[in-house]
């Protein structure tokens, strides 16, 4: 084999509380209307007191698992934005949970790049032989560091989990992974963020009485974070379309980071892709930052978007800043 890393299953989990716009309404300045024509959200789901990032990324991986009919692998990849822990590492747990006790599993963080930073990785370690099947995990509990007096995050983002099995194969089948590009810049760092919690700023207070510090909660500058988006992802996109020698106009779907409907159609605009290749589901589940690649990709798989050996293009922008951007053709392949 040639340590192509190649798409062997699919599996996505999301907590059952569902949060609509109305019911978010209820408690803050805001309305059904005004979250849908800023986001294209209309509801999200949150996990429910006492429930973490392993227990949603437990099932999804699971299922992932389950579809590409094997349990055996070599390495764990956990993205994520909100661990179980800030030490340990989440996905050691996760491994154990699902049965895999002695593999590699590490926490990759960033943040809403995340997934594709971990195919990137993963691909990495099968081209080198460090292993020969990954579990890429993307999830999610931002419900956990969202402040629920702020209505420019509470109402955008939700929780969930979604997982890729990658093998050992050829370039030339159906689900390789055939080009990827990643960057960053960090002198934007602030565009994203939870300040505290960290060696700069530890979490000193959380041990006092009284209300949770603000600098403990997600925060984002929205416009910035627009303007960076767009401009990054579609670079990114057109690196990716490059190397794998594609055109905008030879790929079926683009499944990019799933933070707001307007982001996408201007990425897709930007490539001069039509607007009806742009897979949407954040209008169900809204933002769920490292999940919401594997989570888009299982919806359009359901739902008749995407056929095997179509040509897909996944890309994110994220915190950090981070961005990154895979291209592959969909492999016919079980969901889970």
């Amino acid at each position: 084999m040639s340590g192509a890393a190649v798409l062997a299953g699919l599996g996505t989990f999301v907590p059952p509380r569902v949060v609509t716009n109305d019911q978010l309404s209820l408690t803050l300045d805001t309305s059904d209307e005004w979250i849908r024509t800023r986001t294209g959200i209309t509801q999200r789901h949150w996990v429910d007191p006492g429930t973490a990032t392993g227990d949603l990324a437990v099932e999804a991986g699971r299922r992932a698992l389950t579809a590409a009919g094997s349990d055996a692998v070599d390495l764990v990849v956990l993205a994520t934005t909100t661990p179980d822990h800030p030490c340990p590492a989440t996905a050691p747990e996760v491994a154990a949970r699902l049965g895999l006790p002695h593999v590699a599993a590490f926490d990759l963080a960033a943040v809403c790049s995340g997934f594709v930073y971990a195919l990137a990785t993963a691909a990495g370690a099968i081209a080198a032989r460090t292993a020969t099947r990954v579990l890429v995990i993307g999830a999610e509990t931002y419900s956990t560091i969202l402040d629920p007096e702020d209505r420019t995050t509470s109402v955008i983002f939700g929780d969930g989990a979604g997982a890729v099995v990658l093998r050992a194969g050829e370039p030339e089948e159906p689900g390789a992974l055939l080009a990827h590009d990643l960057g960053s810049d960090g002198s934007l760092k602030d565009l994203i963020t939870v300040p505290g919690g960290g060696s700069r700023l530890p979490p000193t207070a959380a041990e006092k009485p009284g209300p949770r510090p603000a600098d403990s909660y997600f925060q984002m500058q929205g416009r910035p974070v627009f303007r960076h988006a767009v401009t990054r992802m579609a670079a990114s996109s057109q690196a990716v379309l490059d190397r794998a020698g594609w055109s905008a106009d030879s790929v079926a779907r683009f499944v990019g980071h799933q933070a707001n409907v307007r982001i996408l159609h201007a990425v897709a605009d930007q490539l001069g892709m039509a607007r009806d290749r742009v897979v949407v589901n954040l209008d169900r589940v809204g933002n769920t930052s490292a999940a919401s690649i594997p989570l888009a990709l299982a919806h359009a798989a359901t739902e008749g978007l995407l056929a095997p050996g179509e040509k897909v293009l996944l890309s994110a922008f994220g915190g950090g800043v981070t961005w990154g951007s895979t291209a592959l053709v969909w492999p016919d392949i079980p969901v889970g």
